[in-house]
């Protein structure tokens, strides 16, 4: 299929759009603030049902259009070398730099006993636990979204490989990937998150055989609302039984995770046509900027707010959305016309508008969203 504008901008707005979501799923909280306590009511399953259902299938869907976008001109046209090259400055390059930023930060802050308990314990830390803080080798980076990038380059590497098998074998390779991304209690060591793995291979299936992404164009409206209920449903099954979740709901928030993504995708359809979603899908690197600086902001800010804030969570929660999108987009403008040179690096060479569809789009950056934190410490899985 032809790869148009019209696709080029819902790549770009689905960006934006899931990216912002994800800065809703990192807002900081304590035992005490558990929206599982259910001490705010429909408030409290409105942050279940943004962080723990609907946002989480921002990384299936991403990381897909990362493997269809790198394969989009077909094995032919991959480049595996150039490829490594290029992803090296453009997606390990600013995962290094952005968390090696915030790991000297927090090293020189806990020094004098700033940080402790919001952020890992740097000093008291094993070599091995060093390692992953710094380059998330076997666990969550300090940063922790950038786990993503971490993620995303190792499915780059792997990339010929997943090829091969998409392009022979597509349905049993898709089937067990699928298997391994939908069951809790499966671990790989390659991947913080494997479901990116089923995710960045269908992408690349789309690519290879050629399929239509207009397919469910005709369903997006019904899809939409599908997602949106089934997102509900989940959310009030979550939300009553959290934060320990029965395996069953944890194989349900893994499938809806993925297969909420083709009905977000279809959406970009209906979405686009308006005037907003065209101005969003103008915004260009502005999405890498947000997933790239949130999370430090929003621990920040629930530091500050531990000092003297209110006892009252739905302040803070609000607050601090709204805060960190107000810091993030007048910081992103001010870097990028200030000091380009630095936000070329930051960034991964992104110019701040997006890129048109005849230069090499290659993937889709993007967060990933790991659950909620459960303690004051926001960065340690559930």
């Amino acid at each position: 299929m032809t790869f148009d504008q019209n696709l080029s901008s819902r790549i770009n707005l689905m960006r934006i759009l899931l990216i912002s979501g994800i800065v809703f799923v990192h807002v900081p909280h304590n035992p005490e603030t558990s929206p599982f306590l259910g001490l705010y009511g429909f408030f409290d399953w409105i942050r279940v049902f943004l962080g723990d259902t609907l946002f989480r299938i921002g990384v299936p869907c991403l990381s897909a259009i990362s493997g269809y976008l790198l394969f989009r001109r077909g094995m032919k046209g991959f480049d595996y070398p150039a490829t490594i090259k290029s992803k090296t400055r453009t997606v390990l390059l600013p995962f290094l730099l952005w968390n090696g930023a915030l790991f000297l930060a927090v090293l020189l802050f806990q020094r004098f006993e700033v940080g402790i308990g919001y952020f890992p314990d740097l000093w008291n830390a094993s070599p091995r636990e060093m390692m992953s803080h710094g380059a998330a080798i076997e666990e969550l980076p300090v940063n922790v979204p950038l786990y993503f990038l971490r993620d995303l380059f190792v499915c780059i590497l792997l990339s010929p490989i997943l090829a091969f098998f998409v392009r022979r074998f597509a349905l049993p390779t898709l089937a067990l990937l699928l298997i391994v991304a939908a069951l809790p209690d499966l671990t790989l060591l390659i991947v913080q998150k494997k479901s990116i793995l089923f995710s960045f291979a269908l992408g690349i299936a789309l690519a290879l055989h050629k399929i239509d992404l207009k397919t469910l164009d005709p369903y997006a409206g019904k899809l939409t609302i599908l997602v949106l209920i089934a997102a509900a449903l989940l959310a009030t099954g979550l939300y009553f039984t959290g934060p320990e979740f029965t395996f069953e709901l944890n194989l349900l928030r893994n499938l809806l995770a993925i297969f909420g993504a083709m009905g977000l995708w279809a959406s970009s359809s209906l979405l686009i046509k308006s005037r907003t979603g065209r101005r969003l899908s103008e915004t260009g690197s502005l999405s890498f900027w947000i997933f790239c600086a949130h999370y430090p902001l929003l621990v920040i800010m629930w530091m500050v707010w531990n000092k003297g804030g209110p006892d009252f969570y739905p302040a803070f929660y609000v607050g601090a959305i709204v805060i960190a999108f107000v810091i993030l987009i007048v910081s992103n403008a001010q870097v990028r016309s200030k000091l380009p040179s630095v936000y070329a690096l930051l960034t991964g060479s992104r110019s701040g508008k997006p890129k048109s569809i005849h230069q090499n789009a290659s993937s889709a950056k993007a967060a990933p969203t790991p659950p909620p934190a459960e303690t004051i410490i926001p960065q340690r899985q559930r």
